[in-house]
């Protein structure tokens, strides 16, 4: 799995610690199954956006010292939470690839009983 962000999953909090663990169960357990995988994805997406909406917003710094230093934890840890979609015309082009069947080699043509 590639890691987007440099982050120190042994460092965290143990109740974040015990949140990856159930996510990463509940994606193993959907293993295999496009539209659950999706669904899961989907949710991670909507929880994201609430927590940035309604929590992060608020709590926004209110002045300079305290956004000077979020500013520096955001530079030095890994940059913005985010999300990434994967590009539609990208998984068609996965999509295509998977499905142009592999060339078959040629059968030689019945002999012509002459």
């Amino acid at each position: 799995m590639d890691d987007y962000l440099a982050l120190d999953v042994e460092n965290l909090p143990t109740d974040l610690q015990a949140l990856m663990a159930d996510i990463e169960a509940v994606a193993m357990a959907r293993k295999g199954d496009e539209i659950a995988l999706l669904e899961l994805l989907r949710t991670l997406e909507l929880l994201h956006q609430r927590i940035r909406e309604d929590l992060f917003r608020d709590a926004l710094p209110t002045n300079r010292q305290r956004l000077y230093h979020l500013l520096r934890d955001i530079e030095v840890s890994g940059g913005w939470p985010y999300i990434q979609r994967m590009r539609l015309r990208s998984l068609l082009a996965n999509l295509e690839e998977m499905m142009v069947p592999e060339e078959q080699p040629e059968s030689t043509p019945p002999a012509d009983p002459a």
